[in-house]
């Protein structure tokens, strides 16, 4: 038998300048009302832990991570809609919040829409929580939709 060549496999990796036309790219097919390249640029200033995930060449994902006075908050989680349904998504949670243990935060915050089944699916699956709710939280087609907000505890030993 043959043996066929394999994609690379994804890997994270730091976040950069090259990198920030690809990524906005992915944020404007997987999202409606999408953050703009600046945005982007503006997080890498200030120092937030930007994140790709990369298969070569190819961007297929990325997250941005907040941290300070020991808590952590995702502001942005997103696989590209052509990578989707493929375990990546898991893959970079997983990796966000290895992140978050790595800065040595106590605990993750992270907003999520109501209307985002798979995403809260995923985060429950995690060990996520729903805590609570922000009103009007995000844009949306019929004016503004609620955001869930979901928190996990980074205990020693986790």
């Amino acid at each position: 038998m043959a043996a066929h060549p394999q994609a690379p496999p994804a890997e994270l990796r730091p976040m950069g300048d090259a990198d920030i036309e690809a990524v906005a790219a992915i944020e404007r097919s997987a999202y409606e009302f999408p953050w703009s390249a600046g945005i982007f640029r503006d997080c890498l200033r200030a120092g937030y832990d930007c994140r790709v995930l990369a298969e070569g060449q190819t961007i297929a994902g990325y997250g941005i991570l907040s941290v300070g006075a020991g808590e952590a908050h995702v502001l942005n989680v997103c696989i590209a809609p052509s990578h989707q349904g493929l375990g990546l998504g898991r893959r970079l949670v997983r990796r966000v919040i290895d992140l978050a243990r790595w800065h040595r935060a106590e605990r993750i915050f992270l907003e999520v829409r109501p209307s985002n089944a798979r995403a809260i699916a995923l985060y429950l699956s995690l060990g996520f929580n729903e805590i609570g709710k922000r009103p009007n939280y995000y844009p949306a087609r019929r004016g503004r939709e609620d955001a869930i907000v979901m928190a996990i505890e980074l205990l020693d030993g986790d």
